[in-house]
């Protein structure tokens, strides 16, 4: 395995960058907690895997003969970690809106304030969104997509996009990107549409209570109310939930095959 990645450095370190800078914005791989050794090690294994079922040719006229670096090489290896970062990027996109719609919700509920560190997401985060995201990750790894990105998206990319093309698909990666995170709003406000409203009744539903009844006091009365619906709803929606989960990311490998496709011309 050594001999082999040290006759093909230069290659091998271009299949590296890329996975190691999708491995270090993947939202489980990216934490901290993961050690960079671990990262890097893995990085590694995924390269030398992934060397053998690809085809790079299209590298070899910016490869010296005599296995110098050049600056152009040196621009081939920023487009590689480009890419990586990219791809990467997306991924967290779709966890991000569950996060989101997890944010929206608290802010309902009258949960705004309880932020606290998410490792997940390495932001400050309400209860509610780092448990969001927590079963969005669960779901996540049940149904193997990690093996299906590492497997079957890396492979891929590396087949349809280089950093040759990521100059001239610019355009097709500039439209994916604000793609992506257009839909970052707008699943977060489908998840989060249902308990938002129904607390949205409710609160209106006390204001008007109290402004017909000032002696009542409903509004210290109706936080509570909010917040035990608000789990009631939750308790009851997360089945729907998963299946909306399992739905975006169905939807977000879809689309990177669709721009695969664009820039590539082909898919595996």
């Amino acid at each position: 395995m050594i001999d082999r990645v040290l006759l093909n450095a230069p290659i091998f370190l271009l299949l590296f960058v890329r996975c190691f800078a999708m491995l270090m914005t993947l939202p489980l791989f990216s934490t901290s907690s993961v050690p960079r050794v671990a990262k890097i090690a893995l990085a590694g294994y995924m390269a030398f895997f992934v060397f053998g079922s690809v085809n790079l040719d299209v590298y070899l006229p910016f490869l010296k003969d005599d296995g110098t670096f050049s600056i152009q090489y040196l621009f081939l290896v920023i487009g590689e970690g480009l890419i990586g970062v990219i791809l990467g990027f997306y991924i967290s996109i779709i966890f991000a809106a569950f996060s989101t719609a997890g944010q929206f919700t608290a802010f309902q509920m009258g949960f705004s304030a309880s932020e606290v560190y998410d490792a997940l997401s390495q932001v400050e985060n309400p209860l509610i969104g780092q448990f969001l995201n927590l079963v969005a990750m669960l779901v996540f790894m049940q149904n193997r997509w990690f093996q299906k990105l590492f497997l079957g998206g890396l492979v891929t990319s590396f087949d349809s996009i280089n950093a040759i093309s990521l100059v001239s698909g610019r355009e097709h990666f500039v439209n994916f990107v604000l793609q992506g995170l257009t839909r970052l709003f707008a699943d977060a406000l489908v998840i989060a549409l249902p308990i938002m409203g129904t607390l949205l009744l409710i609160s209106v539903c006390t204001g008007l209570l109290s402004k017909a009844a000032p002696q009542m006091n409903l509004l210290s009365e109706g936080f509570p109310i909010m917040i035990l619906l608000a789990f009631t709803l939750l308790m009851f929606l997360i089945p729907a939930m998963c299946d909306f989960f399992v739905r975006s990311f169905n939807q977000g490998f879809s689309d990177l095959e669709k721009l695969f496709y664009l820039i590539g011309g082909h898919l595996k």
